[in-house]
């Protein structure tokens, strides 16, 4: 009979008193990545930068339902909220101070700008190359919002 323990990460057998090597002693040999395969991976997370910076932008820009809000309504709102808090019983101005807040981040990101023509000319010269090597259709592209001329102009289109 064989018995087996490790004995300060060793695996040790009472019959042969041999250290056994086990897959976790053994060592894989590295081999180096040749230049050509990095600059795939390079160009890969090239790619998936521009279509997710780009998808983000759409998303974020995606319009809303209802009436648009301007920064000057927002402002006036705000001013109006400042003048109310002061007098408000508790529960109020605890909705006031949440009102606050939410107006001061949306009128934040109103006037934060974003280079969408930049964003969707890196998207056009990425897409195609994108798409192909994941699998991804105009159908599936279409769905998360990029525009039919955008597609096109990256050379993707409804027959593959």
């Amino acid at each position: 009979m064989r018995v087996i323990w490790r004995n300060k990460g060793a695996l040790i057998s009472i019959n042969e008193c041999d250290p056994i090597t086990s897959m976790a002693d053994t060592k894989r040999k590295k081999t180096p990545m040749s230049d050509s395969h990095k600059a795939a991976l390079a160009e890969g997370r090239a790619q998936s930068r521009a279509v997710r910076a780009y998808l983000e932008a759409l998303e974020a820009h995606k319009p809303k339902r209802g009436r648009k809000r301007t920064a000057d309504s927002m402002k006036k709102r705000l001013d109006k909220i400042d003048a109310e808090y002061t007098g408000a019983d508790p529960l109020k101005r605890l909705q006031l101070a949440q009102e606050r807040l939410d107006l001061q981040d949306e009128l934040a990101a109103s006037e934060n700008t974003v280079d969408l023509a930049g964003l969707e000319s890196e998207f056009i010269s990425a897409a195609k190359g994108y798409g192909e090597r994941k699998g991804i259709g105009h159908a599936a592209w279409r769905e998360v919002g990029v525009p039919v001329a955008t597609l096109k102009a990256a050379g993707i289109t409804r027959a593959g």
